[in-house]
This record gives C-alpha cells, sequence and structure tokens, in this order.
C-alpha cells in the first residue's frame, strides 16, 4: 500500500509539469498532502502518540487544506485566472521531469544503506528537484512560492526516508518554517498585486528606489 501511494505521488509530479491552470496546481498540492497523510499514517506507528498526531495534523490539516484554500485565496484576491506562462513546453517540461526520476532511480541503486529506504530517496530527491525546476521554469511569482512547498514535500519524504523517528521539534520547526513563507509570501503577493495587473517575474524589474 506504501508503495502505491508513493507511485501515486510520483505520478502527481509528472501531472504538475504539463499542467497549465494554476487552480490544477494547488489540487496537486492538496493531494500531495493527503497522499503525505496516509503515508505518514501507514509508515510511523512505532513513534510516540503525540508526536505522530502532530505530524498527521501537519499534513492533513496544513498541507491539504490550510495552504490550498491560502493559495487559492492569493489567486482570488489577484484575479490570477489565466494558464501560467512556463519558459518552456509542457512536452520538455515532462521530459525533463522523467529524467530527474531515472536520474534518482539510478543513483538510490549506487546506494548500500541498510537503513535507507531506497523508494522513500527515490520519491523524495524527485519531488526536491522537479521542485527546483518547477521554480525555474515558471514565470508566476504564486508558481514559485508553490515550487517552494512541492520542495519541502520533498524534506518531507526524504525524513521518513532515513528512519522511523521523526522528533517533534523537527515538525514544529517544517510547520513554523511554511507557515512564515507561506504567508510572508502571500502578503508580498497581495502587494505586488496592487500595483501590477500581471504578477510575473519579470514585472520586478521595473521596481527601483526613489
Amino acid at each position: 500500500m506504501l508503495q502505491v501511494l508513493l507511485i501515486i505521488f510520483l505520478i502527481s509530479l509528472f501531472y504538475l509539469s504539463i499542467a497549465n491552470r494554476m487552480t490544477t496546481y494547488v489540487n496537486v498540492l492538496a493531494l500531495q498532502g493527503v497522499l503525505l497523510f496516509f503515508v505518514a499514517f501507514l509508515e510511523l506507528k512505532s513513534i510516540n502518540t503525540l508526536n505522530l498526531i502532530l505530524i498527521l495534523l501537519e499534513t492533513i490539516i496544513f498541507k491539504s487544506l490550510a495552504v490550498p484554500i491560502f493559495l487559492k485565496y492569493v489567486l482570488k484576491r489577484n484575479h490570477i485566472t489565466r494558464e501560467a506562462e512556463p519558459y518552456v513546453p509542457n512536452f520538455v517540461s515532462l521530459i525533463i521531469t522523467t529524467v530527474i526520476v531515472v536520474t534518482t532511480i539510478l543513483l538510490s541503486n549506487t546506494m548500500e544503506e541498510s537503513y535507507l529506504d531506497k523508494m522513500y530517496f527515490v520519491v523524495a530527491l524527485s519531488t526536491l528537484f522537479t521542485g527546483l525546476y518547477f521554480i525555474a521554469s515558471r514565470r508566476k511569482i504564486i508558481t514559485h512560492v508553490m515550487g517552494y512547498l512541492v520542495i519541502e514535500n520533498g524534506v518531507f519524504v526524504l525524513s521518513l526516508a532515513v528512519g522511523n523517528e521523526m522528533p517533534m521539534l523537527v515538525n514544529l520547526g517544517i510547520m513554523l518554517d511554511i507557515f512564515a513563507s507561506v504567508l510572508i509570501l502571500g502578503i508580498f503577493l497581495n502587494k505586488i498585486g496592487d500595483v501590477f495587473k500581471d504578477i510575473d517575474v519579470n514585472q520586478l524589474t521595473n521596481l527601483k528606489d526613489y
């Protein structure tokens, strides 16, 4: 069951690479949050109950509900209804994502550490590098925020790859980091939306000090 969930998570990365609509990006992030909830629930059975509850709340409430709802608010607040404008065609993005996944699979096969679950390792690294590519290949600022959230999901999966222990302090740090980043960048997007009609990273070149 865990393998099926992780494979679906990988498929969501491929779908993310070819999607154009902003709402699709948000829906994929919500789906990833649900998948991480079930993965954490099935995998982390031997840890402290309070810590497990915190992790599950982090995934199902924060990743699956709070962040997607907030992002949809930002989209509506700034009237962002058009398709995203990637620097490269969708087909090329799909090929690049495939190369990333294949490369991580080959890399994982060269590692012999017994404590490392290779399936988690492949999914984690694929998510990290796909998030970085997502940021580099999209024009709109809000898609950069979404790319950062994809990277954070990869960090979460990577923590599962190295063992069953996830200290509460680490999870609190992850939640605080995501919350602060999304909140600050959301406020930033709202302010940019008051000045520019199109939230494009190219518009930032027009910012000047007076």
